[in-house]
């Protein structure tokens, strides 16, 4: 069976983004692959996070994970710094890596800004530690986004240089698995934006953690334009709030674009936010009850990374041990 790493960064507000476009996916993939899914805390701190924070954070994430139906017996689910063979491949990874590589991602450019010089060294070699991740366990697949691809292009250069390097078969060459648009989940205060934890307003937002009438409110205050939905697909161009509606309708209930516009086109927008706001809230309560419920009990939480992380350091220490006898480490 084909074996997927999947990577979620533990900075809470898990909203409907997240998961409509990653961990609804990860569900659907237990079936067919083994599964890997790991809480980066590692990565989380490339940028300044306060440390209860963190921990609430991680297990807020692992929470959401479990409350979506991740099967932590059948698969491994766990924090990355719990397994230390991240640390130690990564820094592998940073001698094998060149500087050109990550000089042309585009991602830390964003995140740093204008203050690049201010950057940590930690966000710049952000793209090894996620090829450390992934090629610890040898995994063959890795779901992605859009804006995850060129990461996962620099792991494929990453494996494919190490093997040239030092004439051997160690590392797979990764294939992506990337979802549709239909996913693709957009502010509710702007069609164009990708909804985010970071946007100011917290009304361009349905978080995993919001109750039924939060959910409504935002529904309802979600910006629209002045015409009536329209009955195809087509005549969604041009209009990015009421394509974000409609495919949150579709991806919620599980159809397709047309679909919504065929059962929707021609009413006003009041009519139909209560009808996407019912559905929202029958989805997400499930979950969010039992996202609740562990949350409550944070030691079994743990338990369930600490048991992750075990069969985790089991499946990565063989594959650890042979790349430092690879690259002519001394075994302890």
């Amino acid at each position: 069976m084909s074996r997927i790493f999947s990577g979620v960064q533990p900075t809470g507000d898990l909203h409907l983004g997240n998961y409509l476009g990653a961990i609804r996916n990860w569900v659907r993939l237990q079936d067919d692959y083994e599964c890997i899914f790991c809480v980066v805390d590692m990565h989380a701190i490339t940028t300044w996070q306060d440390p209860d924070g963190l921990q609430a954070s991680t297990r807020e994430v692992t929470a959401a994970l479990l409350a979506s139906g991740i099967d932590a017996d059948k698969h491994t689910v766990f924090n990355q710094s719990q397994v230390p063979g991240h640390a130690e491949l990564a820094w592998i990874f940073n001698c094998v890596a060149r500087m050109g590589w990550l000089n042309r991602m585009t991602q830390f450019k964003e995140k740093a800004g204008k203050n690049r010089e201010n950057a940590s060294v930690g966000l710049y070699a952000y793209p090894n530690l996620m090829a450390a991740d992934i090629l610890l366990y040898k995994a063959t697949h890795v779901p992605v986004g859009e804006d995850q691809k060129q990461h996962l292009e620099l792991t494929r250069d990453i494996a494919q240089k190490f093997n040239n390097d030092f004439k051997c078969d160690m590392f797979p060459v990764v294939e992506p698995l990337i979802f549709g648009a239909a996913t693709r989940v957009m502010s509710l205060r702007d069609g164009t934006s990708k909804m985010s934890k970071s946007d100011p307003s917290d009304l361009s937002r349905i978080t995993m953690t919001d109750d039924a009438d939060a959910i409504a409110k935002k529904i309802r205050k979600a910006k629209t334009d002045p015409e009536p939905l329209p009955e195809n697909e087509k005549g969604l161009e041009g209009r990015p709030e009421a394509a974000n509606l409609m495919g949150i309708y579709a991806a919620l209930s599980d159809t397709t674009l047309d679909e919504v516009c065929t059962n929707f086109g021609g009413e006003q927008f009041s009519t139909f936010k209560q009808n996407l706001a019912d559905l929202a809230v029958s989805k997400l309560a499930p979950i969010q009850d039992e996202m609740r419920r562990l949350m409550a009990d944070p030691a079994y939480v743990d338990g369930v990374l600490r048991g992750g992380a075990q069969k985790a350091r089991n499946m990565a220490q063989p594959i650890i041990d042979e790349v430092k006898a690879t690259v002519g480490y001394l075994k302890p």
